[in-house]
C-alpha cells in the first residue's frame, strides 16, 4: 500500500502542477498570421529597451520579458494569454472553453492594465480602446 500511496501523490503533484511557458516559437507553429504581427511591434521589441542593470532587474523584468525572466524576452503571446502548456495542443486549442479551462486568458483591460501603469516610466496614459481598436496582431474574422 506504500508504493500505492507513494504513486498516488505523485500523480497528484503532476496533476496539480503549474502551468509552464512554452514560448511564442511554439505558439507560432499554428498561430503565424498573429506571430508574425506581433513580432512587429513593441512588445516583441520590450526587453531591448532595458539598458544597464535593469535588464536584470525583476522590476523591469515583469513587464519587459514574459514570466518575468530574460530567457523569454520581449511581451510574448503566454505574457498576456497565460501559460501555455496545458492549452497548447491542438486537440484544446480547437475547443476554445476547454482553452479557457486549461488556462488560456482572453486578454482585456485589465491585462493590458497590469504592466501599462505608467510607472516608473513617464508614459502618457494608457487608453485600452485606442490600444485594441489599432490591435496587436492579426485576428481571423
Amino acid at each position: 500500500w506504500i508504493l500505492a500511496a507513494v504513486v498516488l501523490l505523485a500523480a497528484a503533484s503532476f496533476a496539480f502542477a503549474a502551468p509552464t511557458y512554452v514560448g511564442a516559437t511554439k505558439c507560432k507553429m499554428c498561430h503565424k498570421a498573429q506571430y508574425d504581427s506581433w513580432e512587429q511591434t513593441p512588445h516583441a521589441k520590450a526587453t531591448d529597451l532595458l539598458k544597464g542593470d535593469d535588464a536584470t532587474k525583476a522590476e523591469c523584468l515583469k513587464c519587459h520579458a514574459t514570466g518575468g525572466s530574460a530567457e523569454m524576452a520581449g511581451v510574448q503571446c503566454e505574457a498576456c494569454h497565460g501559460p501555455g502548456s496545458d492549452y497548447k495542443s491542438m486537440k484544446v486549442m480547437k475547443d476554445k472553453d476547454a482553452a479557457i479551462a486549461a488556462g488560456l486568458i482572453l486578454p482585456d483591460e485589465k491585462t493590458c492594465l497590469g504592466c501599462h501603469t505608467g510607472a516608473p516610466h513617464e508614459q502618457p496614459k494608457f487608453n485600452y480602446e485606442e490600444a485594441r481598436a489599432k490591435g496587436l496582431h492579426v485576428m481571423k474574422k
